[in-house]
C-alpha cells in the first residue's frame, strides 16, 4: 500500500490533475471535497475524457464517484476480490473516514510473487 497518496479537490482542472499524476508517476489520485473522499481519478478516467474531448472541465466531471474502499485491517484477498469484481486497479484505504493509503493491483501481485525471481535472473 502506498501511504503518500496524491489528493486533489474535485474543482481542480482535469489537466492540472493529469499533470500532477504524471509528475508523481501514479495511476490514480483521490478526489476530495472539504477533506472527505468523494471520488477517484484514474488514468482510465483521463483517457476517457481525452477520447470524448472533455478535458477542459474540473476533475468532478471525469472522476469515478463514491469509489469502493477498504480499511487497513482488511485482507489482501478482500481487496483483490473488490478490484476483480469491480473491474478497477486502485483502491483507497480509509481509516476512520480519512484516506491513509492507496492499494493497487500491482501491490497485490507483489504479495503473490514476492518469492519468485524473473526468468533468467
Amino acid at each position: 500500500m502506498a501511504r503518500d497518496v496524491l489528493s486533489v479537490d474535485s474543482s481542480t482542472p482535469l489537466t492540472d490533475a493529469a499533470r500532477r499524476m504524471n509528475e508523481r508517476r501514479v495511476g490514480a489520485v483521490v478526489v476530495t471535497e472539504s477533506g472527505r473522499l468523494v471520488g477517484i481519478l484514474t488514468e482510465r478516467d483521463v483517457l476517457r475524457a481525452v477520447a470524448t474531448g472533455s478535458v477542459d472541465g474540473p476533475v468532478a466531471e471525469s472522476m469515478t464517484g463514491a469509489p469502493e474502499t477498504v480499511e487497513p485491517d482488511e485482507s489482501a484477498g478482500q481487496a483483490a476480490a473488490l478490484m476483480i469484481h469491480g473491474g478497477f486497479r486502485h483502491l483507497p484505504v480509509l481509516e476512520g473516514g480519512a484516506v491513509v493509503g492507496m492499494i493497487s493491483i500491482r501491490d497485490l501481485v507483489r504479495i503473490t510473487v514476492d518469492d519468485e525471481a524473473p526468468r533468467g535472473v
